[in-house]
């Protein structure tokens, strides 16, 4: 036999608990969903663009459309010393490691924020001595000292019904984002500064074994024109122009040993050592290998591996996040809280039935009037998104202008090395011939000083465009945004622990 339907009330805890479920689910998230910049659709960065520069002594650099960027791409140069500073800086620099501590406190912050989608548990225990005042409530009659032991606990949570807590979740999830693109960032500064002040350090090197050389060179003419002096085929003033001449030279070594020196103290810094302790290798700058073949990644690429515009994007994503919790602001806000506890005279008596107490109830807040604040508090969210795409536009612009500025640097350092090391060859073989004329008496000393001036200042340009291209070709790499993507891939096809 079938049993009646029988209607049972609810009790009053159970109604707030289908009130919450309904609250919850009617709720809605105010604001804008961010949805991330389009990308552009302009498939190059300049204007006639070339597939190759002119070979350089024999060196051609071809530009790779479309082809990936090596994570560890300082290794392209095919220097083994090269790589060990690079890593010992990666290992030991203070910049890089507080960059990654950021990035760990903005993830705890994130976890921290998490919590407010929980119930929060709370316990108090008290215990006080009082007198009472009967006064307070009207009555005549006389005070007491009594004792009083509490023990409660309380629940309450939170109803995110207008989406304010979890847009401002969100924005601690965009600065996340925008502090892991910092962190990269600053790997990629690094490892740009360390290579690039490597090179410096082989170029002054170079050219300061090149002053060297040419002061040796005319030290072996000053034996020789003492010679003639002695002879009377030259007048002495020959001599004292060729010491002058050689004092000068001797003269550029400091300012160079200098330049050497700071390098060396900036590569100390960037491995996060004094200088004293810095132990570097012997780097040749014709002993580094240049990089043949570089990539090229599309503009719509791009904007989607380089750090700073990623960590612009990220900033833009935090400030439409600004927009929902300003917006949810001005909406009332709903909680859920409920209490328990118990209290006696002493801590023997708080079990006893009579000391207990309870509450529930859900509390609303309506902002009713504030002066405006809620209001242009969120218009002021508004005109923070706007900044942020605007700056994010920029950061674009100035990507693409710095892969621009590289390429085509790539084509003018390749075509002045190539006339410098024609101008050298050319003065080289000047110099030989006119020294034999000059030992012959064929040609003055002045013809031959200033064969020899010549020479000494096309070594030393023919070094720095050499040294500037290689260092063009780091600036092509950094602009690209460095490979990091590919870094756990090149990490892991490396031999050794």
């Amino acid at each position: 036999m079938d049993q009646p339907c029988v209607f049972r009330p609810i009790r009053p805890g159970g109604r707030w608990l289908i009130l919450g479920l309904l609250t919850l689910t009617s709720a809605c998230t105010l604001g804008p969903d961010f949805s991330r910049p389009a990308a552009p659709a302009q498939e190059g960065y300049i204007r006639d663009p070339v597939s190759a520069t002119v070979a350089a002594q024999g060196q051609a650099q071809r530009f790779l459309s479309g082809a990936e960027v090596a994570a560890d791409w300082w290794r392209l140069f095919q220097s083994a010393s090269l790589d060990a500073v690079v890593h010992q800086a990666i290992a030991n620099n203070m910049t890089l490691q507080a960059a990654e501590a950021s990035l760990r406190q903005s993830q705890d912050t994130l976890l921290a924020g998490y919590g407010v989608f929980y119930p929060h548990l709370d316990v108090h225990a008290g215990a006080d001595r009082e007198r009472s005042a009967p006064i307070q409530q009207g009555l005549g009659t006389k005070g007491a000292i009594f004792n009083v032991v509490t023990l409660s606990g309380t629940i309450s949570y939170t109803l995110d019904i207008f989406g304010g807590e979890r847009r401002t979740v969100e924005g601690l999830q965009a600065q996340v984002d925008h502090q892991t693109w910092l962190t990269h960032a600053a790997y990629l500064t690094l490892t740009a500064n360390v290579v690039n002040t490597a090179i410096a350090r082989a170029a002054y090197a170079a050219q300061i074994q090149a002053t060297e050389q040419l002061i040796e060179l005319q030290k072996q003419q000053l034996q020789t024109t003492q010679v003639q002096v002695r002879s009377g085929t030259t007048a002495y003033s020959a001599i004292l122009s060729l010491q002058s001449l050689i004092a000068s030279n001797e003269a550029l070594l400091p300012a160079l040993r200098q330049k050497v020196s700071q390098a060396e103290h900036l590569l100390a810094t960037l491995e996060g050592v004094v200088p004293s302790e810095v132990k570097l290798p012997d780097i040749q700058l014709t002993g580094l290998s240049l990089p043949k073949d570089l990539p090229v990644s599309l503009p719509s690429v791009l904007v989607r591996q380089r750090p700073d515009i990623l960590s612009a994007e990220a900033q833009l994503h935090q400030a439409s996040a600004a927009i929902g919790v300003a917006t949810a602001a001005m909406f009332p806000s709903f909680s859920l809280t409920g209490t328990y506890g118990t209290a006696g005279s002493s801590p023997g008596s708080l079990f006893a039935g009579a000391g207990r107490f309870w509450s529930v109830g859900p509390s609303i807040d309506i902002p009713l009037f504030q002066g405006g604040r809620l209001w242009f508090g969120r218009k002021a969210a508004i005109d923070a998104y706007q900044q942020a795409a605007a700056s994010y536009r920029e950061v674009v612009l100035e990507s693409f202008a710095q892969v621009a500025d590289t390429l085509k640097a790539l084509e003018f350092d390749a075509q002045a090395l190539q006339k410098q090391a024609e101008a050298q060859a050319a003065a080289a073989e000047a110099l030989r011939l006119l020294q034999a004329n000059y030992r012959s008496g064929l040609v003055t000393y002045l013809d031959l000083l200033a064969a020899d001036v010549q020479l000494h200042q096309v070594n030393i340009a023919y070094l720095q465009a050499l040294a500037q291209r290689h260092q063009d070709t780091v600036g092509l790499f950094v602009a690209l945004g460095g490979g990091w993507w590919n870094r756990a891939a090149a990490t892991s096809s490396r031999p050794g622990p």
